[in-house]
């Protein structure tokens, strides 16, 4: 079926929590150009009349503060802001097992979890025996989703997936060897969601690397299959750049500084949200 028979997709991303850091501290190598280059933390939401996917479901505010990370506000309560229900969600898409892609799974009872086989290897296999490589990861999120495995709630998948027409899952590995990207059909054209893939735009934009990462030339390669995924590299949604905070429109003044709609055109430049406003 051709894409423009398809409903396409809104697609929303949620800012949930943040964390100060240099540009130095974000690139593999370091940055000749030193200065504040925040992470931020999201979730996000596509849906039409016909389903609605939840992708990623973001920590709590006991990781946050383990991690020295703040949190801004509770993820489920952000969805919720956009009327999405965790409890009746019957689909996540968990791109990676990061802490905070996967920390409130368990507030979705009723879904089942997309998943990619490698990346459950990963997590659960001889390398989790290296400090270095185990911290990214929670335990107990992992032994969750182990036995949400048992209970015939992850749905595996083993490389590129088209789980609609509109909505597939692609493997892209580097910063995790499961890591997938979402591309997304919506009215403005094929919409990628990197997570990971590419923390900020600078990354794919300049071909650098994050310095989180298991396989440099995986992730680097990625950075070109985002471009090669997406519309254009416009459509391509970076996993914890503030910028996408100012880039996009709010979708209601309740969710000003909260959510951003991806599935329009970005805002023209200095027109979005500030960032540095109370409440981001």
């Amino acid at each position: 079926m051709k894409e423009y028979d398809q409903e396409p997709f809104e697609v929303f991303a949620l800012r949930y929590a943040t964390h100060e850091r240099r540009r130095v501290d974000n690139f593999l190598g370091g940055d000749p150009h030193d200065g504040p280059m925040p992470l931020d933390y999201y979730v996000w939401v596509a849906r039409n009349a016909q389903a609605t996917y939840v992708i990623d479901t973001g920590f709590d505010a006991d990781t946050a503060k383990r991690r020295g990370r703040t949190l801004l506000r509770d993820p489920m309560a952000a969805l919720r802001m956009l009327d999405v229900e965790p409890n009746v969600i019957t689909d996540v898409i968990i791109t990676h097992l990061h802490y905070d892609h996967v920390g409130n799974f368990a507030h979705f009872p009723n879904a089942r979890f997309h998943l990619q086989d490698v990346e459950m290897a990963y997590a659960t296999g001889r390398h989790m025996g290296h400090p270095r490589l185990r911290h990214p990861f929670d335990v107990e999120h992992v032994v969750g989703m182990v036995h949400c495995v048992y209970q015939d709630r992850v749905c595996f998948h083993d490389g590129d997936t088209e789980l609609l027409p509109t909505l597939s899952l692609h493997l892209i590995g580097g910063h995790t060897p499961g890591l997938q990207c979402v591309r997304i059909w919506t009215a403005r054209g094929w919409v990628v969601l990197a997570s990971d893939a590419s923390h900020h735009y600078a990354h794919f934009e300049t071909g650098r690397a994050f310095p989180n990462v298991v396989r440099v030339d995986q992730m680097l390669e990625g950075h070109l299959r985002l471009k090669a995924l997406a519309s254009s590299p416009q459509h391509v949604v970076p996993g914890h750049d503030p910028l996408v905070m100012a880039r996009y429109p709010a979708p209601s003044a309740q969710l000003q500084g909260i959510g951003v709609r991806l599935d329009v055109p970005p805002v023209p430049e200095g027109a979005g949200q500030d960032s540095s406003q109370p409440g981001y």
